[in-house]
């Protein structure tokens, strides 16, 4: 098999997409779509974003300190797409594709009631990398829709529908190939009662030395 060597880029896909709403000192609201985003830290949690300082939204990001991440699923994903080519200088994305906006719990910050899970979040740093600067940030909280929660109480998180991007493209979610720990996970030996097995022995026995007697 062929290899080509490429110059430097991004190829680190797929990604998740998500769609970061925002609020400046004034109370304007926006709504920028980003696919550099990540998990940065479990303890304390931690994520992180990465905008071009061109965008409307860096300046609401640099004044505010705040955001909420909104995951992105297969009924938003024109919305998201929309509010990736669309500045909020021109217009009210929330107005444009009829979104629903509920208010931030722990920030000042509007958040996506169409998405099945809001993530609040506080900048600790924002670092100048070049075509992107990194924002840092804690999460202050995190909201999930109850129609995904099962009997157990358990949020069925890949039952949302997610979209990923890859490549200048949008994809659902696959089917599952495996849970983390698996390649390692030892088989779960079968149960066997062996009272049941005896008494199961006995009975053939039973009947066979029954039978002998007959004849």
């Amino acid at each position: 098999m062929g290899k080509q060597v490429w110059k430097p880029g991004n190829m680190l896909y797929p990604l998740p997409v998500v769609m970061v709403s925002v609020r400046d000192r004034d109370g304007q609201d926006n709504i920028i779509t980003v696919a550099w985003a990540g998990t940065v830290c479990t303890n304390p949690p931690m994520v992180s974003i990465s905008v071009r300082p061109e965008r409307h939204s860096y300046r609401m990001i640099k004044e505010s300190g705040e955001f909420v991440i909104n995951l992105v699923t297969e009924q938003l994903v024109k919305a998201a797409d929309y509010c990736g080519v669309r500045s909020g200088r021109d217009v009210d994305k929330f107005k444009e594709m009829r979104l629903e906006k509920a208010e931030a719990e722990k920030i000042h910050a509007p958040m996506i009631l169409n998405s099945p899970v809001n993530i609040e979040c506080k900048v600790t740093e924002c670092k100048e990398l070049g075509s992107h600067h990194m924002f840092l940030a804690t999460v202050e909280a995190v909201h999930i829709d109850e129609d995904y929660l099962n009997e157990k109480g358990k949020f069925c998180l890949n039952d949302t529908g997610l979209v990923t991007y890859s490549h200048g493209e949008y994809f659902l979610l696959g089917k599952k190939v495996g849970s983390f720990g698996y390649s390692v996970q030892k088989k779960k030996k079968k149960k066997r009662n062996s009272i049941l097995l005896n008494m199961i022995v006995f009975l053939k026995r039973y009947s066979v030395m029954k039978i002998i007697l007959v004849y």
